[in-house]
């Protein structure tokens, strides 16, 4: 990737000028979508992972250059990134920058209304951070969306919507208890192996992968197993579509 006469090569460069040039634009993320077709896994890890690097630092960057900007301006950035990550299969930037975002607009909607965020869209959030092993966060979420839920029943006290309310709440509840009861699991977890691993330390003995083995269901193991499929199946979905043109 690294020889300039590679057309890889020369895409990459491309998209690294357009980044660093802060021409955050759909044309520079359609050229992100071409760099991740890709003939094999290997390559398409290979520049997912030299993306990745990049675009995190980029995107740390570019919001503090945009600090003393209007929200709208800020937001703009936000999504870019937010869209970026997702294409290369960062989840765990793509739901940080999206917190971000949904956080920014919640603090900003007491002085500009069209900012307010609704209940679907912290229970989406919410969601997605539960599928992919982030139970904390999407806790934090549910506990936002009953908040919204609570505000939209306090300004629209109408009967026939009521019901319809309730059990939209009860479903955010369950998904909240699911949640913080995942969190909690894989915390006592994370303990166990922590204790198992000074146990066998101290005792000079190393114990039975086996016994280890139910100790590792982290979020952070969890999140690389779905980062795995999901760049499986993006591979596939980008070969067939390849072979079709």
């Amino acid at each position: 990737m690294s020889d300039d006469s590679d057309p890889l090569a020369q895409q990459i460069c491309l998209f690294r000028s357009l980044i660093k040039s802060r021409r955050l634009n759909d044309a520079a993320l359609r050229i992100l979508e071409s760099l991740l077709v890709s003939k094999s896994v290997k390559s398409l890890k290979e520049v997912q992972s030299t993306l990745r690097v990049f675009l995190r630092s980029e995107s740390l960057s570019a919001i503090r250059e945009i600090a003393y900007k209007s929200v709208h301006q800020k937001l703009i950035t936000i999504e870019f990134f937010v869209r970026a990550f997702a294409l290369i299969a960062d989840v765990e930037s793509c739901l940080a920058l999206r917190y971000e975002a949904l956080h920014m607009r919640e603090l900003k909607s007491t002085s500009c209304q069209w900012l307010e965020v609704s209940y679907l869209e912290w229970l989406n959030f919410a969601q997605h951070s539960l599928d992919n092993g982030f139970y904390s966060i999407a806790g934090k979420a549910c506990e936002n969306a009953l908040l919204c839920l609570k505000k939209t029943d306090i300004a629209n006290p109408k009967i026939d919507e009521f019901f319809e309310s309730v059990q939209v709440y009860e479903k955010i509840k369950r998904l909240k208890d699911f949640a913080m009861t995942s969190a909690a699991s894989c915390s006592v977890q994370a303990q166990a192996a922590e204790y198992l691993t000074k146990k066998s330390t101290e005792n000079g003995k190393i114990i039975h992968p086996s016994l280890c083995k139910e100790t590792k269901c982290v979020a952070s193991t969890m999140f690389r197993i779905g980062i795995k499929k999901r760049n499986e199946r993006k591979l596939h979905d980008l070969q067939r579509t390849t072979s079709k043109s």
